[in-house]
C-alpha cells in the first residue's frame, strides 16, 4: 500500500475555488483504479492549509493517476490557486496498529 500526502497552501481568497475543484473531482479521484481511500485535511494552525491523504493500491498506481486526464485537468486548475509551491510525499505502508480493546469488568 502506497500512503500519498499533499500539503497545498492557498491564497485565502482562493479557498473556496479549491472546495469547488475538489467537490467536483473527489469521487472521481477516489474511484480511480487504485485509489483505495481520499481524505481532505485542514491545517488546524493555518487555515490556508489542506492536506490530500490518499492511499493507493501501488506506485504504478499512482503514476497511472499522475499521468490520466482527471489529475492534468486537476492539477491544473488547482495549482493556480497556491499561495506557495505544494509539498507532497509517498510512503509505503509496512504496518498499521490496530487498537486492541479488552472488556473490563466491574468489580462491585
Amino acid at each position: 500500500m502506497l500512503v500519498r500526502i499533499v500539503r497545498m497552501t492557498f491564497r485565502p481568497d482562493a479557498l473556496s475555488d479549491f472546495q469547488a475543484i475538489f467537490d467536483a473531482s473527489k469521487h472521481r479521484i477516489r474511484t480511480f483504479p487504485g485509489n483505495c481511500h481520499l481524505t481532505l485535511l485542514r491545517d488546524p494552525n493555518n487555515p490556508a492549509v489542506r492536506m490530500t491523504y490518499s492511499l493507493w493500491v501501488s506506485a504504478d498506481a499512482l503514476e497511472a493517476y499522475r499521468q490520466s486526464e482527471l489529475f492534468r485537468t486537476t492539477w491544473a486548475a488547482t495549482k493556480v490557486l497556491f499561495a506557495e509551491r505544494a509539498v507532497a510525499f509517498s510512503g509505503e505502508a509496512l504496518e498499521e496498529v490496530e487498537v486492541v480493546t479488552r472488556n473490563v469488568s466491574s468489580q462491585n
